[in-house]
């Protein structure tokens, strides 16, 4: 992907310099152990993340003390490069459809962190804070993506930080408020059915942002490629037969490695967040 020597974001906070990567952002705190998408638990939780319960992430790198590597260092500008990309997307559709788009925060941080939605450690992995509208991502994530699930490249990397931000767009257009009080209401498979939703509409979302990094002529071959293999190798589906042998589908709260990839690819197609309804199918149509 082409991305030095382009505009940065403003937008993004550094914390990995500071011993065990805390940040204190008032709210309540909540112990996050398992990591489901935001507002969810049965209504208790607030944490929106990449990973169902199976896809938790374990370990991750110790607090540094004050240095960041060379490698560090670029990955940090990488990230400020892609958020700075999503701003200027949605900054576009807001406005194409008469609303201001409210650009997020972004936080980086080792080991953990403290949210205005709760506590959470690097084993929650990426995750998106309705309560105070900002990402959270420890970013030896993505070493782990590579070792653990074979998804490495840049590109997986846009990919997680824009289906995040994704989940932004859900929580300025109402979308996560309105599915956590349907949640309130709900049985557990059905709650889990609605997490889905939510989940592969951010996946389409961070289709779209694909598409327009095309557009503009950012991605390199393979690109894409990168970030489809990702959404697959992060599928319900598959993280719990990696770790426990079997699948239980009423648990899923992400979606299948094949859901994840085909509305990825939709909305890499059209381009459209408008065209990115999950809602409206047929459960099993998804």
């Amino acid at each position: 992907m082409e991305w030095k020597g382009r505009r940065r974001s403003a937008n993004v906070q550094d914390r990995r310099r500071a011993s065990g990567g805390t940040l204190a952002a008032g709210g309540g705190v909540v112990a996050v152990i398992i990591v489901i998408i935001g507002l969810l638990l049965g209504g208790g939780g607030d944490l929106g993340s990449l990973f169902g319960e199976a896809g938790s992430l374990v370990g991750g790198q110790q607090p540094t003390s004050g240095t960041l590597t060379p490698q560090q260092e670029e990955m940090g500008e990488f990230v400020k490069v892609i958020l700075a990309d999503t701003e200027h997307f949605w900054n576009q559709q807001f406005t194409a459809s008469g609303l201001d788009y409210e650009e997020p925060q972004l936080v980086l941080f080792t080991g953990s962190v403290n949210t205005a939605s709760g506590y959470a450690t690097s084993a929650t992995g990426p995750f998106y804070s309705p309560a105070d509208k900002t990402v959270y991502i420890d970013l030896s994530f993505f070493e782990e993506m590579e070792s653990k699930y074979g998804a490495g490249g840049d590109f997986t990397w846009a990919y997680v930080i824009s289906h995040e931000v994704g989940h932004h767009v859900q929580n300025l257009l109402g979308t996560l408020s309105q599915v956590g009080a349907q949640q309130q209401r709900a049985g557990e498979d059905e709650s889990n059915e609605l997490s889905v939703r939510l989940e592969l509409q951010a996946d389409f979302y961070a289709g779209t942002f694909a598409h327009y990094e095309e557009s503009m002529g950012y991605l390199e071959t393979g690109d894409v490629d990168e970030a489809l293999n990702a959404a697959s190798a992060i599928g319900d589906d598959r993280l719990q037969m990696q770790a426990q042998g079997y699948t239980v589908p009423d648990s899923f709260t992400h979606g299948t490695s094949e859901q994840r990839s085909r509305w990825f690819k939709l909305g890499y197609s059209t381009g459209d967040p408008s065209k990115g309804d999950t809602f409206s199918p047929p459960y099993d149509g998804l």
